[in-house]
């Protein structure tokens, strides 16, 4: 029993660290898919099955949602056991089951983020930094401008600031890094907030401080950035309010939108959309394609063609 018990823990060892080499994290699942070979030992199975797995996730969810995702956790962890040992069984969703679905995003109107500038510039002023306004001004202008995750721009450095004009981003949400080109009036701008910074900012090195000069929590920035949607009378009709991501799912729609039609450029734009948002799964990327109707038929059949490896 106690090799049985190893044995299915050492798959799991083994099928974590693979994944995690693939830039997922997955601390959640590990101690699932850990918890789950133990408990299915205790019932005297020595290989993944179906009944056990439905057993496991609905003894240990609170939640339909919970029950169903411990469930893809382990039919993933089956598939990639079955391929080696076809006595491992793949559990399936339950057929009353709706999967989740992402929300449609709020695409920003280039008038719209005027507004929001404008209102970010007329933040009201905290003491003791004075750096408010501009902080907001440059933080918005920059996710706009680039699509980086709020989590990235916070997370920047001064030595990320690389010459001419390229950002580090480091070990980001897939345990990757990137390099992300700026366009010349954002260097601008940065630059000219940099020379702002410098006159009232301490010893901390971030590129966006919190107004006691320390890195700002993402907590305050969010509802700040709610101000400042207010202030500008944005999305304020909506029951969905717009959020800070949907800076990033602007910026992804516009660069679609001016892809070319050739198939082959849209496929190479498409791809390199991907790495510069530092998608792990181009599919990520597909899902944009929501946002722009006019485009989609165009685009998805130049990335299905890429994704089934028919251009280069």
């Amino acid at each position: 029993m106690a090799g049985e018990v190893a044995m299915l823990t050492d798959d799991a060892d083994r099928y974590i660290e693979l994944r995690r080499s693939l830039g997922f994290k997955l601390a959640k699942t590990a101690r699932h898919l850990t918890a789950f070979a133990r408990y299915a030992v205790d019932r005297g199975d020595t290989h993944v099955r179906r009944e056990t797995a439905i057993a496991w996730a609905a003894a240990v969810s609170s939640t339909p949602r919970s029950h169903q995702r411990r469930l893809q956790e382990i039919a993933l962890f089956a598939r990639f056991l079955h391929a080696e040992d076809g006595a491992h069984e793949v559990p399936q969703r339950h057929p009353n089951h709706s999967p989740a679905t992402r929300p449609a995003p709020y695409i920003y109107t280039p008038e719209e983020l005027a507004r929001m500038l404008d209102a970010a510039g007329n933040l009201r002023r905290q003491k003791p930094s004075p750096l408010r306004r501009h902080i907001y001004v440059m933080l918005i202008g920059l996710l706009a401008s680039t699509g980086l995750r709020i989590s990235e721009a916070l997370n920047l450095r001064l030595d990320d600031l690389l010459p001419d004009g390229v950002l580090h981003i480091r070990e980001t949400k897939f345990n990757k890094s990137r390099l992300v080109p700026m366009h010349t009036s954002v260097i601008e701008a940065l630059h000219a907030y940099l020379g702002i910074r410098r006159r009232f900012a301490g010893m901390d090195d971030h590129v966006f401080l919190s107004v006691d000069a320390k890195p700002m929590p993402l907590r305050t920035v969010q509802s700040t950035f709610d101000a400042i949607l207010r202030k500008a009378g944005v999305g304020q009709d909506r029951s969905r309010r717009p959020r800070i991501h949907d800076l990033r799912h602007t910026f992804a729609t516009r660069v679609l939108e001016q892809c070319a039609m050739c198939r082959d450029d849209v496929a190479r734009d498409f791809v390199a959309l991907a790495t510069y948002l530092g998608h792990a799964d181009i599919r990520h990327t597909y899902w944009y394609l929501e946002a722009t109707p006019d485009l989609m038929t165009d685009i998805a059949g130049a990335a299905e063609a890429l994704l089934a490896g028919e251009v280069a």
